[in-house]
C-alpha cells in the first residue's frame, strides 16, 4: 500500500495507501523475499460517495474520485502521483470542491522521502507544502521544507515514512497480529506534523472479492484482512483520532472497500479500476 491517509478537509495533506507486490507478481500473486513485503507498480481509481451510515454535520451530499499512479521498484524506491477531488454540498454554503494532489518518492530502504502536496478549496489558490525528510544517524530525521516557506528542522524521535508504515501493517497481518502502533511522518498539512497511528487488523477474510476489478482468479487466492488505521497528531493530547481509514488489505498490498472518516462526515470509496503496471526487476 502507499498511505491511505488522504488529506481532504483544510489544507494540503494528501497521501496514499494502496500498494501491491513484485517481479513475478504482475498478475497479483504475493511476492516475498523471505517474508519481506515488496510492492508492485499499479494504477487505481476509486469513486467516492457520502457514507450514509454516519451522521454528517453540515454535509448533505458528497461525491468524488481518487486516482493515482504508483511506480518504481524495491531497490531504488517508489514514486506516487495522487489526486483526490471531492465535491461537498451543505445546506448553508451550497457545493464546494476540494482538490488535493500529492507527488512523492520514498527510497527503497525507507531512509529518505520527498513530497509535494497541493490543495485548493472552491477554486482558491492552492496551498503548497514541498520538502524532503531524511533519517539522520541512529535516531530521528531531518526535514527540509521549501514551501510554504524555506525552513529546516530535526525530529528527535523515530518515525516511519508512508511506504514503510504500510509494509509494517502487511507484515503484522501476515504474522496474525491484531494491532500495530507506529509513528508516521508523511509531510501532511504544514510539513511539520507527526502522527501516531493505530492499526486494528481483523481476521483473514474468506470468500470472493466484492469489487469488479478484483474479481480475478489471482486475487481470489490472496489472503486479505479488514484493517482500520487511526491517526493521532503527536503532542495534541487528543484521544479522538484526527482521521481514520478502513479498507480490505490484500497480501500483495492492493486495497478495496475503502471508508474514510473525517470526524464530521465519512466517505466510502469503491475501486472501479485497477491496472498492474510493468515493473523493473530488482536484485535486492
Amino acid at each position: 500500500m502507499v498511505r491511505f491517509g488522504f488529506g481532504l478537509v483544510g489544507s494540503a495533506g494528501a497521501a496514499a495507501l494502496l500498494l501491491t507486490a513484485l517481479p513475478g507478481a504482475a498478475l497479483g500473486q504475493p511476492a516475498k523475499a523471505g517474508n519481506r513485503v515488496i510492492l508492485v507498480p499499479h494504477r487505481a481509481v476509486y469513486d467516492l460517495v457520502l457514507d450514509d451510515g454516519k451522521p454528517a454535520k453540515n454535509v448533505e451530499a458528497a461525491r468524488g474520485r481518487i486516482a493515482f499512479d504508483f511506480t518504481g521498484d524495491a531497490c531504488e524506491g517508489y514514486a506516487l502521483s495522487f489526486r483526490q477531488v471531492t465535491q461537498l454540498t451543505s445546506s448553508e454554503g451550497g457545493p464546494r470542491t476540494i482538490d488535493a494532489r500529492t507527488t512523492s518518492f520514498e527510497a527503497g530502504d525507507g531512509e529518505s522521502y520527498r513530497f509535494k502536496t497541493e490543495s485548493s478549496v472552491a477554486g482558491a489558490p492552492a496551498e503548497i507544502v514541498d520538502g524532503t525528510a531524511k533519517k539522520s544517524g541512529a535516531k530521528g530525521y531531518d526535514v527540509k521544507l521549501t514551501a510554504p516557506k524555506a525552513e529546516t528542522h530535526h525530529e528527535a524521535g523515530d518515525a516511519l515514512f508512508p511506504n514503510a508504515q504500510m509494509k509494517a501493517v502487511i507484515e503484522a497481518a501476515r504474522a496474525g497480529q491484531s494491532t500495530l502502533n507506529v509513528r508516521l511522518y508523511d509531510g501532511a498539512n504544514s510539513g511539520k506534523e507527526v502522527y501516531d497511528t493505530l492499526s486494528v487488523i481483523g481476521k483473514r477474510i474468506e470468500g470472493p472479492p466484492a469489487e469488479t476489478p478484483l474479481k480475478r482468479p489471482e486475487f481470489e487466492k490472496l489472503a486479505r484482512w479488514p484493517v482500520t488505521v487511526s491517526y493521532f497528531k503527536v503532542g495534541s493530547g487528543e484521544v479522538t483520532p484526527t482521521y481514520t481509514i478502513s479498507f480490505e488489505l490484500y497480501e500483495n498490498g492492493v486495497t478495496g472497500m475503502v471508508r474514510m472518516d473525517y470526524g464530521s462526515f465519512a466517505l466510502r470509496g469503491t475501486l472501479t479500476r485497477l491496472d498492474l503496471l510493468p515493473q523493473q526487476g530488482c536484485a535486492k
